[in-house]
């Protein structure tokens, strides 16, 4: 994968997008790859993204600036996260659209669709009068080859890994792991050839050997997750079968303990590292480093929620990894 267009030195680029983007391809050829969970920020204007090249009339146009910034944002990172594909089954015009409108070397990391991963649908109001009931397509493998498999199939080589991921799943949708293993493993046993995948939960008693052997019987990795309920990432590495896969996957998104509403409240608009989390970075720089040692690419995203500047957080773990 040539990665050497992402990364071609530009007079306009902003402070902190010079100094990473050498850093991060250096990474990237050693199958180590870095990004973010998202890239529409305007807390990143003046460090990743270059305010001038969004401006009409004079003024910071926001429409331009969220149309157009991946392409900037593809200068400094090699991989970037899709969390848009959770909310809906993008169409074929829409993939069109976003791979072409993009450098070829930038790799994508997606999150399937909550129709597929939800087994019973949230009592909020945005679910209208599904709120409540029971999910059909939860872990329907027919649904998920039609509605996103098929139309993504012919940009396959753009996408670096397909994530599901499972929210916490009460005992009244989910009686234990045994059901969950017999539900996942029939649905991974039909998923098409051609893509990675990794399974990202958010029930921390089902962490173990069993879960563990269920992805690692099909090449699937679990994806190691920084999250409020969950395990430090320290201690899921250090869990007893958990790389169930020849690649590495990892999502830092907040630290234990702290409410994801909290962290927005707290870190936006994302312009600075906040609180550095000291354990988190080592577990990334861990992670990258045995991924490195076994020749076996790994994919890191990094949340803003995390410390407060998902950038700040790379290029901390990156200068770990270089030196």
């Amino acid at each position: 994968m040539n990665q050497l267009s992402l990364f071609d030195s530009q007079d306009d680029t902003p402070p902190q997008a010079a100094a990473l983007a050498p850093k991060l391809r250096a990474l990237a050829e050693k199958g180590l790859f870095f990004g973010t969970s998202s890239w529409k920020y305007e807390g990143w204007l003046g460090t990743i993204y270059n305010p001038e090249l969004y401006q009409t009339r004079g003024k910071l146009s926001l429409k331009k600036f969220e149309s157009e910034c991946l392409r900037e944002y593809a200068r400094v990172f090699p991989i970037v996260g899709g969390d848009f594909s959770f909310y809906q089954f993008p169409s074929a015009g829409y993939w069109k659209t976003l791979f072409e409108g993009t450098p070829e070397g930038l790799r994508f990391g997606l999150k399937v669709p909550e129709e597929v991963t939800v087994p019973r649908w949230p009592k909020h109001a945005r679910y209208g009068t599904r709120a409540g009931k029971d999910n059909a397509g939860f872990l329907d493998p027919k649904l998920f080859k039609e509605l996103f498999a098929r139309p993504l199939w012919k940009h396959r080589d753009r996408v670096a890994v397909l994530m599901f991921e499972f929210g916490t799943m009460a005992k009244s949708t989910m009686p234990d792991l045994d059901a969950f293993r017999d539900r996942l493993g029939a649905f991974l046993d039909d998923m098409p050839p051609g893509f990675r995948y990794g399974v990202e939960i958010r029930n921390p008693e089902y962490l173990g050997e069993p879960y563990f052997e269920t992805l690692r019987a099909r090449n699937v990795a679990h994806v190691f997750n920084s999250w409020t309920r969950m395990p430090e990432l320290i201690e899921q590495i250090d869990m007893p079968g958990s790389r169930t896969a020849d690649f590495t996957v990892v999502r830092a998104l907040l630290r234990r303990g702290q409410p994801y509403e909290d962290a927005v409240k707290r870190y936006s608009p994302y312009r600075s590292v906040q609180e550095p989390n000291p354990a988190v970075r080592e577990a990334l720089r861990a992670l990258a480093e045995r991924a490195w040692r076994e020749a076996q690419p790994a994919f890191t995203f990094v949340n803003n929620r995390l410390e407060g500047n998902a950038p700040g957080t790379i290029e901390s773990v990156a200068d770990a990894l270089i030196v």
